[in-house]
């Protein structure tokens, strides 16, 4: 007899595959996320302060070009990436809104005559002007950083007060101080408290200026018995120390560890060429931990001067902050490095040990064993490229040498330069970097740039990205000062050539350079325009770009965006 056939048989089948398929699923999805939780915690994200060579080549080369391509683009520098600013003195706090009430509380300790007991004539040396003042620059340079003030002086009539100070602007991440002073018409409110009620512009308040003496060109005695020309403490920036760093006696000579490199192919290179190749040596020396013997002199190459040609014999000191060098990197001159060590040889019986390295292939690393070495001496006597300096951080070096960029800023000179164009538009300016010359005459790479940056292109595209009367900064390359004159109907144009007076001959920079130069002038050449027009351009409230928004064509030529 047959048995019946449950009904319920089928039962354990359904919920078995079901139960199958659950736990391929969920299995699925636990390995899923053990994937994804190796991957996390193992994945690190690149530092860029940490990576090798070609890394940071990549990293610079997004905006700027950091490599040694010849291009229009200025080599980024220190202050415009650098980490905050080290701790600074009471001095150096910024003056805000809370510091004011702080000073406003401890005058209130004090009997002070009330403002309203004589409307006619402004007590300038009242700690409550200055207070008024500050409140005022608060309120009127936002993206300025307030650090230090001087008490206000009478200007030339009863109501007015001039006020110099030092400040910092937002934009720019070193811890240099720059100066302006100006002059205030003071008036009294309804409350009998002082306000601002007018203000002149850049440095124009002249009776807080500081003392300035007839210039002259006292001399000092160095080494040979040659007369070198000093600058006056009452023209020079007094936040400036030029002096070359010396070794000192004998002693420290013998005592020291140097890095001597001879000229190479990187001489007469493009600036950017130059100083890729300069950060390298730096960071050589800092890995072996000796002093790099620097030769201050550059060969600046033909594209960045009027004549086409190389011009050799220019200072350091004109582009570049020889005094925060001196505060990252352990450095001296070479002309006086070589005196020094010509003197030990010639009056020493036992010789200064050198290394004499004759190609980039010796390694930092079998350097860093040589114990005995007074000086490490490496030459470049091959043929191009094998002789350019910046060979000796690539391959397996990238992974131990660490360029400095923290320790390279643009010249104090050139940044003054910088803050009295920006502060005589008081602060308050758009930019547009126009990038014509060469590029606009290259149809095969560039096609359409020449049209795009045309006069009539630019009035059409910067009335949609900038405001109407605006002041308007215009960072070019392009040689002919009317090609922007259809602008100046919609916005209140300015180009670096408006401010000759800057560097001009009677200018602070052209006398001071003079001096550093041994007398004799130097000229405001290419790529000081190009570092000035650079950072103006940085610290405008609005910047349009050529190549990321009036031109569709890329940087580097066709196909290479």
């Amino acid at each position: 007899m047959k048995e019946p056939i449950s009904l319920n048989s089928a039962e354990p089948i359904g919920q078995n595959a079901i139960k199958l398929i659950s736990n391929v699923c969920l299995s699925f999805f636990v390995f899923a996320v053990l994937i994804f939780t190796v991957i996390a915690i193992t994945y690190q994200p690149p530092d860029p302060w940490l990576q090798s060579a070609p890394a940071l080549t990549k990293l610079f080369s997004q905006v700027e070009n950091a490599t040694f391509k010849d291009d229009s683009s200025v080599l980024k520098t220190g202050e415009d990436f650098a980490f905050p600013p080290f701790a600074a003195s009471n001095a150096n706090k910024p003056i805000t809104e809370a510091v004011i009430e702080i000073s406003e509380k401890n005058i209130t300790n004090y009997t002070l005559k009330s403002p309203c007991d004589d409307m006619n004539q402004v007590n300038c040396s009242d700690p409550r002007v200055l207070l008024a003042i500050e409140r005022f620059n608060l309120r009127f340079f936002k993206s300025i950083v307030f650090l230090e003030y001087a008490s206000p002086v009478n200007g030339s009539k009863p109501n007015e007060c001039d006020v110099a100070w030092k400040f910092r602007n937002k934009k720019e991440k070193s811890w240099r101080r720059y100066r302006d002073f100006r002059r205030f018409r003071i008036g009294v409110g309804d409350t009998c408290v002082y306000e601002v009620v007018g203000a002149s512009g850049w440095h124009s308040g002249v009776n807080a200026r500081r003392p300035r003496s007839r210039f002259n060109t006292p001399t000092t005695t160095i080494a040979g018995g040659k007369r070198n020309p000093k600058l006056t403490d009452s023209l020079r920036d007094n936040e400036i120390n030029d002096t070359i760093p010396k070794i000192g006696s004998d002693a420290a000579f013998r005592r020291g560890r140097f890095l001597y490199y001879s000229r190479g192919g990187d001489y007469c290179k493009g600036m950017n060429h130059y100083l890729w190749s300069f950060l390298c040596v730096l960071g050589e020396a800092q890995y072996l931990n000796r002093t790099f013997v620097m030769d201050l002199s550059i060969c600046l190459a033909s594209q960045y001067n009027p004549s086409g040609k190389d011009e050799e014999g220019k200072d350091f000191r004109f582009y570049f902050d020889l005094e925060h060098l001196k505060e990252m990197a352990s450095i001296v001159e070479d002309k006086e490095f070589l005196r020094d060590w010509k003197k030990w040889d010639r009056t020493h019986k036992k010789k200064v040990a050198v290394r004499k390295v004759s190609t980039y292939k010796i390694t930092p690393m079998q350097l860093k064993k040589d114990k005995s070495s007074s000086i490490i001496w490496r030459q470049f006597d091959a043929p191009e490229p094998e002789n350019y300096w910046h060979r000796v951080c690539e391959g397996q070096a990238a992974k131990y040498i660490q360029r400095p960029w923290h320790a390279l800023w643009k010249s104090k000179r050139l940044m003054n330069i910088v803050s009295e164009i920006s502060g005589r538009m008081d602060w308050a300016f758009d930019s547009v970097h126009v990038v014509r010359g060469e590029k606009a005459q290259n149809k095969e790479l560039w096609p359409h740039l020449d049209g795009d940056t045309s006069p009539d292109a630019l009035v059409s595209k910067l009335q949609g990205m900038i405001q109407r009367r605006r002041d308007l900064y215009i960072a070019t390359n392009e040689p002919f000062y009317n090609y922007f004159d259809k602008l100046r109907s919609h916005y209140q144009v300015h180009l670096l050539d408006d401010y000759k007076d800057l560097w001009g001959n009677i200018s602070e920079w052209y006398n001071e350079t003079k001096l550093l130069n041994g007398g004799r002038p130097i000229d405001f050449d290419g790529y000081m325009r190009m570092e000035v027009d650079t950072e103006v351009s940085y610290r405008a409230k609005t910047r349009v770009e050529t190549f990321y928004n009036l031109t569709s064509d890329c940087k580097d030529g066709i196909n290479t965006c």
